[in-house]
């Protein structure tokens, strides 16, 4: 019967997050508003392998199209391509440094739910520690306790036997009266 409760107990899934939930309510530094969340998104994805792929792809295609022939808009300078990816990189430093000022902030409140659940252990640890400190004395006690009466109990045992033993030398020698 205790191995179906622990195997109950055991099936429960453990949240592990649960002392992170009370810094919810600290927003991140740009907030939780659609360009803000958007931002972060796209800066995180510049630095996905699918991004490097395909940029890699739209710059071989590009000068491709360009060196063949095949197309004329960007003559061999590739001054276009060239203004295209200052572009993105004008708009790429800042996302990414608001990607990581939000991830730092998030940092940072997961870091103090993390310190205070330590204190939190650790005062919960002393406070056993105390109570574990308590009862060993109030055991100590009781085995002092213990020890006194089982020598007074050998000693009235002792007694005893030593009163029933004087009792049974006098019956035995009085005579018995008729």
């Amino acid at each position: 019967m205790t191995t179906e409760s622990s195997q109950s107990t055991s099936k429960v899934p453990v949240d592990h997050l649960r002392f992170h939930r009370p810094h919810a309510h600290l927003g991140p530094t740009f907030g939780n508003d659609r360009f803000a969340l958007r931002a972060e998104a796209f800066a995180r994805f510049f630095g996905t392998p699918m991004f490097l792929g395909g940029q890699t792809l739209i710059v071989l295609l590009w000068v491709s199209l360009n060196m063949l022939g095949v197309v004329h808009f960007d003559a061999y300078p590739f001054i276009l391509l060239n203004l295209a990816f200052s572009l993105q990189s004008a708009y790429a430093a800042p996302l990414i440094l608001l990607a990581q000022t939000r991830q730092a902030a998030r940092d940072k409140a997961q870091a103090e739910a993390d310190a205070q659940h330590r204190e939190a252990l650790a005062i919960a640890n002393s406070e056993r520690q105390a109570q574990a400190a308590q009862n060993t004395a109030q055991l100590l006690e009781l085995l002092e306790q213990n020890t006194r009466l089982t020598e007074m109990t050998k000693a009235l045992t002792e007694r005893i036997d030593c009163l029933t033993t004087e009792m049974h030398q006098k019956f035995v020698s009085q005579p018995l009266v008729p």
